[in-house]
């Protein structure tokens, strides 16, 4: 079993690893469901961590539906996390019919070069996840994340059990949405996946003499070591 953190700030990741996690999932924005990290922190999580750093690699909140020049961007960001040796990037695209954008999923992926690529959550509003999955087994992608088109993965275990039924082993197939402590053995037991996705975030709270200004709050979430070796735990 393996477990991977998704971690927002440099803080989070080191928790994470020393908690033991095997994978860091590196973004932003999680509020946003998830945006491309600074260059700065890519650069210093690849400089702390040993384990495997993959980032998160979405230009913009919304849609997975991209302009030309969203494209560019999306490009250059896996260039520069190759260039620096970052293990992975988490990718995905759509057209407008919400099916898999082949076409950017075959520049991303030869951008990539050796780095492992996954398809981020793009997938869950996919109309055929069956034929989805399919195609990223063709484009070569090495898992995808999913809470089984769902809002959470325990909401959508039955299609992820599907999922692994029928990666059979072509692709890893990580459940993440809503994961923790309380039901990642349940998820795991039902589904047959071997790769968990969460958080394990608590709320660290600054104390201030001031009222919270909406988006520039006293607190923020970080990984807790607690959290995390309990999903550990469970998963034993």
């Amino acid at each position: 079993m393996l477990l991977e953190i998704c971690a927002t700030n440099i803080q989070s990741a080191r928790i994470a690893e020393l908690a033991g996690a095997q994978r860091i999932e590196l973004c932003t924005g999680l509020d946003l469901g998830g945006l491309t990290p600074s260059y700065g922190l890519i650069r210093a999580a690849c400089h702390h961590l040993s384990i495997p750093v993959h980032v998160l690699i979405r230009p913009r909140e919304g849609n997975f539906t991209y302009t030309e020049e969203e494209m560019e961007i999306i490009l250059d960001d896996i260039q520069f996390c190759k260039e620096i040796g970052v293990q992975g990037v988490v990718v995905g695209a759509l057209t407008h019919d919400h099916t898999l954008d082949v076409g950017l999923f075959q520049k991303m992926t030869e951008v990539a070069g050796k780095m492992e690529v996954c398809c981020h959550r793009a997938f869950d509003y996919t109309t055929d996840p069956a034929a989805a999955l399919e195609t990223l087994i063709q484009l070569g992608i090495r898992r995808v994340l999913s809470s089984g088109q769902a809002a959470t993965a325990e909401s959508g275990v039955l299609l992820l059990k599907e999922m692994v039924q029928q990666a059979a082993g072509r692709i890893q197939v990580m459940p993440g949405a809503g994961i923790g402590p309380d039901n990642i053995r349940f998820i795991a037991d039902t589904t047959g996946a071997k790769e968990f996705h969460l958080t394990g975030k608590a709320k660290v709270v600054q104390q201030s003499g001031h009222g919270d200004i909406p988006g520039l709050e006293w607190w923020y979430w970080e990984s807790n070591v607690a959290i995390i070796q309990a999903a550990i735990d469970a998963l034993k």
